[in-house]
């Protein structure tokens, strides 16, 4: 009786076994079933600005024979373009330097030799944040005036394109609704639910300028308009 006993336990655990397998469903049951119907749609929109701030790219170039004359140089005209600048009303903290380099100039031997060292070349750019560009045109003269020999150019930003930049956000998410429910209504089907909402956030950048290095007196500035962009892509739920 006891050995009968014992011999019908390993067919209890089988049994168990497979009822339990035949309960659970096969494993890939759940990755069988159909995805939630969705749509996703990339959008965008603008709008335009004037620029308010501009910054100008600007320096001294000095050149001797060596680098040490060199740098004086330059130290003593950088210096009094800083503090010209400064007097005329641009504050420190909207002056800052942007580069610096002190490199040999070299000559070209006619007999075939290497270069030879002739000189060297201090170069030390700044930026100029004009705050006010109804100045910007006295600006640049006045930095010509004080030694400045070497103008990169000017671009201009505008201050609170952040704030300015809802508006375009608001009507791109308006544009990929639109679009959003066209395509459904194309498609017999209704949208759900916000599943998601990305925004391509791009970098607008200051707008450069070109400019001559040759200035005159009232020089005219044109800062135009500033366009800035809002890409959103955004995913519904279709029901």
């Amino acid at each position: 009786m006891t050995q009968d006993r014992a011999s019908s336990i390993p067919g209890l655990l089988l049994g168990a076994a497979v009822l339990a397998a035949w309960m659970a469903g096969p494993p890939a049951a759940a990755a069988e079933q159909p995805g939630q119907r969705r749509i996703s749609i990339s959008a965008s929109a603008t709008v335009t600005a004037e620029p308010d701030i501009a910054l100008i790219s600007t320096g001294v170039v000095s050149e001797a024979q060596t680098a040490r004359e060199a740098l004086e140089r330059n130290t003593a005209a950088m210096r009094r373009l800083i503090e010209g600048l400064k007097a005329a009303g641009i504050e420190g903290r909207d002056i800052q330097t942007t580069s610096f380099n002190v490199e040999p100039r070299y000559e070209q031997a006619k007999d075939g030799r290497p270069p030879a060292i002739v000189g060297y070349r201090v170069l030390n750019d700044v930026r100029i944040t004009t705050r006010d560009i109804g100045r910007l045109g006295e600006v640049l003269d006045r930095a010509v005036t004080l030694g400045a020999n070497q103008i990169g150019g000017i671009q201009f930003e505008v201050s609170k394109s952040e704030t300015l930049k809802d508006e375009a956000r608001r009507e791109a998410m308006a544009n990929a609704r639109r679009r959003a429910q066209l395509f459904a209504a194309a498609a017999g089907v209704e949208l759900g639910e916000v599943l998601r909402i990305e925004e391509d956030v791009q970098e607008d950048g200051p707008r450069p300028v070109p400019y001559a290095r040759a200035l005159k007196a009232s020089v005219p500035i044109e800062r135009g308009t500033a366009t800035l962009e809002a890409r959103v892509s955004v995913t519904w739920a279709l029901r």
